[in-house]
């Protein structure tokens, strides 16, 4: 049961808002521009924070095996392909924008993400989520696995599913 109790956890973390049509044809072209503006900073900075955290562990477990231009060859294919899938994924962004805001409201939000505060944000934003993850939001997950689980269970007992 515990499966299910995580799996239905995923799927309200993540299941989508509801669906919206597609943005019109000038939506898509400033959420195209917001991208490129974001994609930038952002996709840089998180791409720098995920090699900092994961790169050490790897070359710990790597080192005694490999020697030192090996281990400089793997963190530059870690690197490429951590920009590779971190382009990837960004391509789907303008649609996603394009699909919640207007084309004006997408120039308002690049036109901020020009100014000295905006590329404050866009620098900083990926940390500080990740500083937010870490300190808030994982430390929660065990309560909340126990807690959702404790409902589950309670909820099929009552309906005659689990004893």
């Amino acid at each position: 049961m515990r499966l299910s109790a995580t799996l239905v956890a995923i799927a309200l973390l993540c299941a989508p808002a509801s669906a919206q049509e597609a943005g019109s044809p000038e939506a898509v072209r400033a959420a195209n521009e917001l991208a490129t503006i974001i994609a930038k900073d952002m996709m840089n900075q998180l791409s720098r924070d995920m090699t900092a955290r994961m790169w050490p562990k790897l070359e710990t477990d790597l080192q005694p095996r490999v020697d030192k231009s090996t281990l400089i060859e793997l963190r530059n294919e870690f690197e490429r392909l951590l920009a590779k899938y971190s382009d990837e994924a960004m391509k789907d962004a303008p649609g996603l924008y394009a699909r919640y805001f207007n084309a004006q409201e997408l120039r308002d939000m690049a036109a901020f993400y020009r100014t000295p505060t905006g590329v404050k944000a866009l620098q900083l934003m990926p940390k500080i989520m990740a500083e937010y993850t870490a300190s808030s939001v994982m430390p929660r997950m065990q309560d909340f696995r126990r807690d959702i689980q404790g409902s589950i269970d309670s909820v099929l007992r009552k309906h005659g599913y689990k004893k």
